[in-house]
């Protein structure tokens, strides 16, 4: 597994997402509402993960469960971080709406995408048919 290689899908994936949210906001909410659109959101932007790991986990690396769970926790530890620095720093926002999102009892949904941004690498490698064929065991062994 390449770190600059999973660095450097997870910098497409934060290009793509960004301008996800900017459709989000310009297009959808002012239809359905900010909170509706984000909810709607988390599921198009699992898309936009899905598609984005199709086209480039053949060119991380990554081969056994453990390293596709590593580059899941790296985008995923990246994209939180992205989305606190852009959050409070740029747009201002308190911490209460940035956990807000966070929050399945007010509606927040971004849990869910941030579960699937997690798994996302080892589910499409096992749906391309690139992972290794390993027990937990072999894979602490390497």
């Amino acid at each position: 597994m390449s770190s600059v290689r999973t660095v450097s899908v997870w910098l497409i994936l934060m290009t793509a997402e960004f301008i996800h949210g900017v459709l989000r906001v310009l297009l959808l909410a002012p239809h359905v509402g900010d909170l509706r659109a984000r909810q709607i959101c988390v599921f198009t932007g699992s898309l936009i993960i899905l598609a984005v790991a199709w086209l480039f986990i053949g060119w991380i690396g990554a081969r056994t469960r453990g390293s596709l769970i590593a580059v899941g926790a790296i985008w995923l530890g990246l994209t939180i971080s992205f989305e606190i620095g852009l959050g409070r720093l740029v747009l201002g926002y308190s911490w209460g709406r940035l956990l807000e999102d966070y929050d399945v009892s007010k509606g927040g949904l971004l849990l869910l995408g941030a579960a699937f941004l997690l798994i996302s690498p080892l589910l499409v490698a096992r749906m391309r048919g690139l992972t290794k064929d390993h027990t937990i065991t072999d894979e602490l062994s390497q």
